[in-house]
């Protein structure tokens, strides 16, 4: 079923898979405006599912990059893979402020508003 600008929804999910998820470089194989694919987008699942899997494999391939290049002994790829997965076991980068040339502690308060009246 043709669309008024005259793509099918097919044809738009394909320029999306064949751009790996670029929507403006998708946009300009079809002759249309970003607008017009993210509209296609909103309205169509399939074109929404062809762009959700282009972002699932350039995700795939991002953290193979950065697996491979940890493996390696890559420093900055180490410290940010324990920033980001590594927060749970502690890995936060924590700042401190300083006021007036004092150092400032965080200060962390429990509400607990269980007994109020």
């Amino acid at each position: 079923m043709s669309r008024p600008n005259g793509h099918k929804a097919a044809e738009v999910a394909a320029a999306i898979r064949k751009n790996n998820g670029m929507l403006a470089a998708a946009a300009r194989e079809l002759g249309v405006s970003r607008q017009t694919v993210y509209n296609y987008i909103e309205k169509y699942v399939t074109v929404r599912e062809a762009r959700d899997e282009a972002r699932d494999s350039l995700l795939d391939m991002t953290e193979g990059k950065l697996f491979a290049a940890i493996q390696g002994g890559n420093v900055t790829a180490i410290m940010f893979a324990l920033k980001t997965i590594g927060k749970e076991r502690g890995y936060v980068e924590r700042q401190q402020h300083e006021l007036s040339g004092t150092i400032q502690n965080t200060v962390t308060v429990n509400w607990d508003d269980t007994n109020t009246d």
